[in-house]
């Protein structure tokens, strides 16, 4: 006697074309596939929101799967159970007839089960001689064999996805404890910056993390808290660098002190026997010490004020401005094209702007600007010279300016009152020692 698999739902329920290829996808199953139900379901309810499961729908897979007698779901076996929908509230923790009509559904559309429906709708087995099954119809449960390897796969990503998540917490975490001790490690220790602008900066990258975050916008803002965190680290250890004069006498801020000689022209040849710029080759060694990292952006305005004198609308939004105001600066100082040309082609375009700029934040001190722009160019090309202890400079002199109106009451030189710093007692002893 022949015997028909149904492929199509009983009553008004619709065919779709997903349920057509979970059929196909079961159909197509070797015949000797056999997997451990249980540890099958321990992967489905893994990848449960990748497949599109609810906690209640697999409430009711566990459920049917307790019907089968088999641990073992083997393709040679019977894989449809026929319980009633009273069996299966019952297994289900008394879930309501309806809930549980809705969540078979959804078995269903997530391809987890197949309907096998009898004409009438109802769900039993037929059974032959001998006690053998020839048709059932029910629930087949045929694409948990099929798809076994599937849901392995996916509960495989989704615990990589979890400790990756795990990983990006703890990073966000140590980032923001270590970021905020130094912020205010600068501030105690009176450190030069603009820890207003600091602050607000990690409060605006804070403030885009919500309760529940994704692993990719967890990841996104650990990236920016690590760009902030190597910035003030960087401040707080150029800081320390300039205060010890035997540990790093590359300290270009004297160049620019020591540079208020007599006007020369700008001879190359004739400038390196006046030694404007001051300090030998032995003085210039220790700048591997010094940070590999650029120099931030907000630290070197800080450190340059100046330069915005000179910028389009009056204002340096990023460093492409940077760069333009550089260009428009070059002139007004008396440098040549070609000791400017030299001076990026050493330095790199970057840090030959910010030189200038730095030059042009002490400028009254320099006579020959274009003299003292080839000797550091001499010395970056032979890899003594760094941009960060010459805008360390500028931060401290701005922290003596401070010292000064703090003692005799009159203005600092700069003009922005919101720049002014206080002083610790440890520092101002560190600032006070003589340099060699």
């Amino acid at each position: 006697m022949h015997t028909h698999m149904t492929t199509t739902p009983f009553g008004r329920r619709p065919m779709s074309l997903g349920q057509i290829a979970s059929q196909m996808t079961a159909k197509a199953m070797p015949e000797t596939a056999v997997v451990n139900k249980w540890e099958t379901f321990k992967n489905i309810r893994e990848a449960r929101d990748q497949l599109g499961a609810t906690d209640r729908s697999l409430a009711i897979l566990n459920a049917l799967l307790s019907f089968h007698r088999e641990t073992q779901l083997s393709a040679e076996g019977t894989l449809v159970v026929w319980p009633s929908n009273e069996q299966l509230s019952a297994r289900a923790n008394g879930m309501p007839a309806t809930t549980l009509r809705r969540h078979l559904a959804v078995l269903v559309e997530c391809g987890l089960i197949i309907r096998r429906d009898s004409p009438n709708g109802k769900r039993y087995a037929r059974k032959g001689r001998g006690g053998h099954i020839e048709q059932a119809y029910g629930f087949d449960l045929a694409p948990i064999v099929a798809r076994a390897e599937e849901f392995e796969y996916l509960a495989e990503a989704v615990q990589a996805e979890k400790r990756a998540l795990k990983v990006a917490k703890e990073r966000l975490t140590l980032l923001r404890r270590d970021t905020l001790k130094m912020i205010d490690t600068g501030i105690d220790e009176s450190v030069p910056g603009n820890w207003g602008r600091v602050q607000q900066q990690y409060q605006d990258i804070i403030a885009r993390l919500p309760r529940t975050a994704p692993r990719m916008l967890v990841e996104e803002i650990c990236d920016e808290l690590q760009d902030l965190h190597d910035e003030v680290r960087d401040i707080l250890e150029s800081f320390i660098k300039t205060q010890n004069p035997d540990g790093n006498e590359s300290h270009s801020g004297r160049h620019i002190q020591n540079s208020n000689t007599e006007s020369l022209p700008e001879s190359e040849y004739g400038f390196r026997e006046k030694n404007e710029a001051g300090g030998s080759a032995g003085e210039n060694d220790n700048v591997k010490s010094l940070p590999k990292r650029d120099l931030p952006f907000g630290i070197v305005l800080d450190a340059c004020p100046n330069l915005q004198e000179w910028a389009a609308g009056g204002e340096i939004r990023h460093w492409r401005d940077f760069l333009a105001t550089a260009e428009v600066l070059r002139p007004m100082l008396g440098i040549s094209p070609s000791a400017w040309l030299e001076a990026k082609q050493a330095m790199g375009e970057r840090h030959a702007a910010i030189t200038l700029a730095a030059m042009n934040q002490r400028s009254e001190k320099i006579n020959n600007a274009g003299g003292y722009l080839r000797s550091l160019t001499e010395k970056a090309q032979a890899g003594k010279f760094s941009t960060w202890p010459m805008i360390m400079a500028l931060l401290n002199a701005e922290l003596n300016a401070s010292k000064i109106a703090n003692t005799t009451g009159a203005k600092p030189r700069s003009e922005d009152q919101s720049r002014q710093y206080a002083v610790s007692d440890a520092l101002l002893k560190s600032l006070e020692r003589p340099k060699r």
